[in-house]
């Protein structure tokens, strides 16, 4: 769910360990696709943790800036190094994760560390649970009335739906999509919107779970 900002701040040698072990092991032409996924999702979740870390306190990832000229928002800031190759977040989203894989339930797998994002998962991603993992994601996500309020005639949802509404819909509706993981059905011809996108860090304790 929410992220215990300030104790991961204190003792955080578990997440530099696994950073470590990221940066170290750039996935293989061999990896299956599943690995292959897992692992850029995985790594992108944890390389958001620890840039928030390296800016905490803060109230908004947005609130990061960079000192290096032409960097445009905090998701172009190249501050990823994995086996010495150097990666901003942007990159591993939109040029790996979104290019080569063509999953639309990664929307609500990646972190972007703020309170309208789906929520963070309590474990990494493995190749092997992976199909779980992403449904049940998406079922969570589409289930918080904070971030999706699913009435059947006018539904209100998450803004995801439409900065990327043609990754959801390339091979059906977004209705049709958004009805195999919702809890309440919409109708075909609902009237969608979107509610707004709230930015504020998805810090323990100060927003409800989910």
């Amino acid at each position: 769910g929410n992220v215990n900002y300030a104790g991961l701040k204190k003792d955080h040698a578990a997440l530099n360990e696994y950073i470590t072990v990221l940066s170290n092991c750039v996935p293989e032409a061999s990896w299956s696709r599943n690995e292959k996924l897992a692992y850029w999702i995985n790594a992108y979740n944890a390389f958001t943790v620890e840039l928030i870390l390296d800016n905490y306190p803060l109230e908004s990832i947005k609130d990061i800036k960079s000192g290096i000229p032409f960097v445009n928002t905090v998701w172009d800031i190249k501050f990823i190094d994995i086996e010495g190759a150097n990666y901003d977040l942007n990159n591993i989203e939109h040029g790996i994760i979104r290019k080569r894989f063509q999953e639309p339930r990664i929307h609500f797998a990646v972190n972007c560390a703020s309170v309208s994002c789906p929520s963070l998962r309590n474990e990494a991603y493995t190749a092997d649970q992976l199909e779980e993992q992403l449904s049940d994601q998406a079922r969570k996500f589409l289930s918080f009335p904070l971030k999706n309020q699913l009435d059947p005639s006018n539904p209100k949802l998450s803004k995801l739906f439409d900065w990327y509404k043609g990754d959801f819909t390339e091979k059906m509706s977004l209705v049709e999509f958004i009805n195999q993981y919702a809890p309440t059905k919409l109708n075909s011809d609902a009237d969608i919107d979107h509610l707004d996108y709230n930015w504020g860090i998805n810090e323990q304790g100060k927003i409800p779970e989910g």
